[in-house]
């Protein structure tokens, strides 16, 4: 019998790391990451703008859909270098970005995903010995950001980031030893 469902070694997770223009531009630098896009996502209306997000307490977060290849990079990997670039104990904050949109979130789609992110936070938070300001929910609303903040800091290399020169040149090198 062929198989006709899609992929199955592609993965999508969506990940809240501050302001979305650096944690986009930071994914796709890592092997094994197809896609990436700019949204919003859990909160409390549908199809927000930027300025709905921003100003009029929407309760979305800025994300990053990261679309994966499983077989290239697995998600605790994915995961690892995702806590190389947050601050996982700062609550609606990251760098001088300060809102519940720039929050810090995992959000997924899988159900099987949970136990892994589950179990990478518990590490995460056994290493910083106090509570994390992580969520970890399943994805309720997603919606894509406005075209001018995909590629965000392709487009204006000059743009601020809170992720510095040194996480984007890892990203580019980084290899999960875990897959083959």
């Amino acid at each position: 019998m062929v198989n006709n469902n899609k992929n199955v070694n592609i993965k999508e997770i969506i990940l809240a790391g501050g302001c979305f223009w650096g944690t986009e531009m930071y994914f796709q630098a890592i092997r094994g990451v197809l896609k990436t896009e700019v949204g919003y996502a859990n909160g409390k209306t549908q199809n927000p703008s930027y300025e709905d997000v921003c100003h009029r307490n929407t309760g979305h977060a800025e994300v990053v859909k990261v679309t994966y290849d499983n077989q290239v990079i697995s998600l605790p990997f994915l995961l690892s270098m995702y806590f190389e670039v947050i601050d996982p104990v700062a609550v609606n904050r990251q760098g001088n970005d300060v809102g519940s949109q720039y929050r810090t979130g995992i959000y997924y789609s899988d159900p099987a995903d949970e136990e892994v992110i589950l179990k990478s936070v518990h590490e995460l938070r056994l290493e910083y010995g106090v509570p994390l300001a992580i969520e970890v929910l399943p994805l309720e609303n997603y919606s894509s950001a406005e075209a001018y903040h995909q590629d965000y800091l392709i487009k204006n290399p000059g743009g601020y980031c809170h992720i510095g020169s040194r996480e984007f040149k890892k990203a580019a090198e980084a290899r999960d030893p875990s897959v083959k």
